[in-house]
């Protein structure tokens, strides 16, 4: 039986998969798990604007409640404001109802421990365990015992008061394009750079429940481009549906991605000392001129596989200060527990303001390698590891490309695909590196 948390949660199709049992059964079992620690478990809920959200929400605080605890709604706010209030409300666990930048049919249930850090594999299975029984109605809690629904729909407040105080640069004179991918960010981000002082135009800000990361946020970001040139403004910022991303569009209308924020981010720190190491944590993804940017300012970078939950775990066991992926989740390690993506904004926005330069210029301090994906659908992708025909021509081009390069294969964890990623000086040289160990892959697994 497969595994019912993935990598980020519980995720599926709203009212499918993911229906108002499971998460009843998923309030119950999370209660009854930290209800070891206390009598009465405080839970903190906070969902993002999506419709099938409340339905959700209604069926986990029910399952809390069943099992003695107390369920505070905080009503549509941010992933990392979840984090952060899960910790800073001293409570005994948070949950986030979000499917992030999925569209909005699906929708997903994540869980924070006290700390504010998602919960380890370990804790999630024994979660699941507790699921997976039957529920014995004979034993359930009854009359004074069973736990309340207590709304909090204020508590965004402190998220921005969190975020304004860890900025360091006010942003006055900045002219800023805001993208709340009509989602959870889309009342709270336009405020937060209006305190800090810059002249805001939000875009896609208007929810509906439907709309959530349609042809808007993070994953969309054309309609951002249109705008921030439009509107002559000095930089755009689109963040995805929960608002644990962020990424960028300069004034000329070019995009930048989660390497080259964390690059001027991670060099803004290096210059006041504090990063560790002078290390930076990104991914296997993260492009070759982020590492030799950072190595042409004294820097390095630590590389860990796909997923935040593996830069977060390399970063908390070196303590090293930032790290992040190409898709713009990034975390500040100092200030938060999770990807961020209203930190993020503000970290990056802040050191335009300092340095009195441009976003493009900023952006210029790292040189894209050219790159390219392909994904080739096998019949059977176990075992591609011991593959010999594919190890050797995979180890050919990496030697080919040394330095100025890398080659990339692996195994989709939800598809028969085995994904190939190269980058390299040229264009035509990573086309021709893919080309070629797809071949091969297709020859030996198709």
């Amino acid at each position: 039986m497969a595994r019912l948390f993935g990598t980020d949660g519980v995720r599926g199709v709203a009212n499918g998969p993911l229906n108002a049992e499971l998460a009843y059964k998923l309030g119950r079992a999370a209660a009854q798990y930290f209800g070891r620690e206390v009598k009465t478990p405080k839970i903190i809920i906070g969902r993002d604007t999506r419709l099938s959200g409340t339905m959700l929400e209604s069926a986990l605080a029910a399952g809390i409640c069943s099992a003695g605890g107390n369920a505070h709604l905080l009503g549509v706010i941010p992933t990392p404001a979840v984090s952060y209030l899960t910790e800073k409300l001293e409570a005994n666990a948070g949950v986030v109802i979000s499917a992030s930048h999925n569209p909005f049919e699906d929708n997903g249930i994540k869980f924070f421990a006290k700390s504010g850090f998602k919960l380890p594999d370990a804790v999630e299975d024994e979660i699941e365990a507790i699921v997976s029984q039957p529920i014995d109605y004979t034993k359930t809690l009854t009359g004074s015992s069973v736990g309340r629904v207590i709304q909090e729909p204020d508590m965004g407040e402190q998220y921005i008061r969190h975020i304004v105080d860890c900025a360091d640069t006010k942003l006055n004179g900045l002219k800023v394009v805001m993208d709340c991918a009509n989602g959870a960010n889309s009342l709270i981000a336009p405020m937060i750079l209006r305190l800090l002082g810059a002249q805001v135009i939000p875009i896609f800000d208007d929810p509906n429940g439907v709309n959530i990361n349609n042809g808007c946020g993070s994953t969309h970001l054309e309609a951002l481009q249109k705008k921030v040139v439009e509107m002559k403004a000095d930089c755009g910022i689109a963040n995805d549906g929960d608002a644990d991303r962020c990424l960028a569009v300069d004034e000329t209308g070019t995009p930048l991605d989660g390497d080259q924020i964390m690059l001027i981010c991670a060099l803004d720190l290096m210059r006041a000392g504090k990063l560790k190491d002078n290390v930076l944590v990104t991914t296997v993804m993260s492009n070759v001129g982020l590492a030799k940017a950072m190595k042409e300012h004294g820097g390095s970078t630590v590389r860990t596989a796909v997923g935040d939950r593996y830069v977060l775990e390399k970063m908390l066991q070196h303590d090293y200060k930032l790290g992040g992926e190409q898709s713009g989740h990034i975390i500040f390690g100092d200030l938060a527990r999770t990807g961020d993506g209203m930190m993020t904004c503000v970290k990056l926005l802040g050191s335009v303001v300092r340095h009195n330069r441009s976003l493009s210029q900023m952006g210029a301090l790292m040189v894209k390698y050219p790159q390219t994906l392909l994904n080739v659908r096998v019949q059977d992708k176990s075992g591609w590891e011991s593959n010999e025909a594919i190890q050797e021509i995979t180890h050919h081009y990496t030697e080919e490309l040394g330095e100025d390069g890398q080659v990339l294969v692996r195994a989709s964890g939800t598809e028969p695909l085995i994904r190939i990623m190269a980058q390299g000086p040229s264009q035509s040289d990573t086309d021709r590196i893919t080309e070629a160990i797809a071949e091969v892959v297709r020859r030996e697994l198709a």
